[in-house]
């Protein structure tokens, strides 16, 4: 092991912070701030265990390389996968070229241009 945390001990550290956060907002008053984030905290954590249970590695992989140079458009994908498993659209997980395709179909073409010659 390269001493990189897994995914189950990022998902571990995200459970105990949220149950923390839940823990003060009941005990504290509730600061309505600190009660927005958690819930914030919590819809995330839904929304990764989601991904982790429709994507393969390599294709949550692939995803996570293109929210490097462009997370809006990897939030776009992530709202269309998770689109497709709630419609039961979605046959089985998604693979590393199955994301690919889904990737080349959301891209825009700014810059294809198709010439017919007549």
């Amino acid at each position: 092991m390269s001493g990189a945390p897994d995914e189950d001990d990022i998902e571990e550290l995200r459970r105990q912070k949220l149950e923390e956060l839940q823990e003060r907002q009941e005990g504290g008053g509730g600061d309505r701030e600190e009660a927005m984030r958690a819930q914030q905290e919590q819809a995330d954590a839904q929304k990764q265990a989601a991904l982790r249970q429709h994507l393969t590695d390599g294709a949550r992989k692939r995803l996570n390389s293109v929210r490097m140079s462009k997370p809006e458009f990897a939030d776009q994908v992530e709202q269309q996968v998770l689109a497709l498993a709630r419609s039961g659209r979605l046959g089985d997980r998604i693979t590393e070229d199955q994301m690919k395709e889904l990737l080349s179909e959301l891209t825009p073409d700014s810059r294809r241009f198709d010439i017919t010659h007549r």
